[in-house]
């Protein structure tokens, strides 16, 4: 397998999809392992989704023989989709693509799907507010981050001067301002803080409630479900030390349609070429293996399979499943090893996702006339309201978009 070149001078604005990419960073996924295995392996992976699909990418590419295992009659995992019975995309959840989801991309160019099925969108966080007022962060600035950041607080209207003061003097206290000179000593700080969540940190040297309540929370709630009260201030952090030191890592893009298509079956496509084997309806129902002396598993030997529990024999089994999903297949006996013992002490967060079909224009704000007025093909940009990732402090769901408008391959219908 060659080894592509990349050379990148850094996020600068450029025409159509390639728009802020960090191609340094893709080059790994994008590549794929550059080696082929003398020894040819057979490997079972247990799970369909983004990891399981992508493990059996580079497995494959490495010479293996790859067969996938999934309980769902469809591939995807937690960015699944499918079709209803009219036809309708439903998804398992909102999915938006930072611009830091470098191996992500990586994963897209290499499988064919990243020029096709990924639309930017403007480089601005948008906050809708009750009574339909908008506040934003808005990064488009002919400087790029940190400048662009900066400049994105200072002018935002999601917060008054009061709190811009407070989240000033919070962030820039913070080991976001090391990390811009000195990347990896910012993140040896910030790795030091998964013991206290954002809340805690935030309010410690001087940060506000309002800030989080008002801009911080919905954000919390995007990137993991759960608010600044209990998310680990070491993801907060992550996410803005990247914002401050990578200005394409706040940029927004959003599938042309659904997950299936712009995303899924472009890896299927590349799986199938490499006799990859997709078992679809196939769960795992026990893992079989090895014992020492002690009766500690040393090797998994095979895995049984389907409603009728076929035993498959493999060389090595690769699990790729959610915390749910794994603590549920795991032996007893595996326990004995702290290293998945300790899975049995994460928790997990329940969300839920609502899709609704509006028959009119959703996120159109500033006229009930434009709202309503759906006559004629407005597909592809055309039509009303707001082309992007919205998030609300003042809703029950934290974050939405209107499909139609952002995603209008699939989700636009007449």
């Amino acid at each position: 397998m060659s080894e592509t070149e990349f050379k990148s001078d850094g996020a600068k604005k450029q025409i159509g999809n390639d728009s802020f990419l960090n191609k340094d960073l893709m080059a790994r996924s994008q590549n794929g392992p550059g080696i082929v295995n003398d020894e040819k392996l057979n490997i079972g992976i247990v799970g369909a989704g983004l990891a399981g699909m992508v493990a059996a990418m580079d497995l494959a590419d490495a010479g293996h023989n790859v067969e996938l295992f999934e309980l769902r009659p469809f591939v995807g995992g937690k960015v699944s989709s499918w079709q209803d019975d009219d036809g309708n995309h439903i998804e398992m959840g909102l999915h938006v693509f930072f611009g830091c989801y470098y191996n992500l991309f990586g994963i897209m160019k290499r499988a064919g799907g990243f020029d096709e099925y990924l639309r930017i969108k403007d480089h601005v966080h948008t906050f809708v507010n009750e009574g339909g007022n908008l506040g934003a962060l808005d990064f488009r600035f002919p400087i790029g981050a940190p400048i662009s950041g900066l400049t994105a607080f200072a002018k935002t209207e999601q917060l008054g001067l009061a709190d811009k003061f407070h989240n000033a003097v919070r962030l820039g206290t913070s080991p976001i301002v090391r990390a811009l000179f000195d990347f990896d000593g910012g993140m040896d700080m910030v790795r030091e803080l998964d013991d206290i969540t954002f809340s805690e940190w935030f309010t410690q040297l001087g940060g506000a409630r309002g800030s989080l309540d008002r801009m911080w929370d919905p954000i919390a709630y995007a990137l993991g479900f759960i608010d600044c009260d209990h998310i680990s201030a070491r993801a907060m952090l992550t996410i803005f030390m990247l914002f401050a030191i990578r200005t394409e890592a706040s940029v927004l893009r959003m599938l042309d349609g659904s997950p299936q298509t712009g995303l899924h079956d472009p890896i299927i496509k590349y799986l199938e070429e490499r006799n990859v084997k997709i078992h679809l309806g196939n769960a795992c129902r026990e893992i079989l293996y090895d014992t020492d002396h002690e009766g500690k598993p040393t090797r998994v030997t095979s895995i049984k399979v389907g409603p009728a529990k076929t035993e498959r024999k493999f060389d090595a089994v690769v699990c790729a499943l959610d915390v749910p999903g794994i603590q549920k297949i795991l032996p007893e006996d595996f326990r004995k090893y702290p290293q998945f013992d300790n899975i049995y002490k994460l928790d997990t967060v329940p969300i839920a996702t609502v899709q609704l079909r509006f028959n009119g224009w959703v996120t159109e704000l500033n006229s009930e006339e434009r709202m309503l007025d759906i006559a004629g093909d407005q597909s592809d940009g055309k039509g009303g309201g707001i082309d992007n990732l919205l998030y609300s402090a003042d809703a029950e769901f934290s974050c939405f978009a209107d499909l139609a408008v952002t995603s209008p391959g699939e989700y636009y219908k007449t």
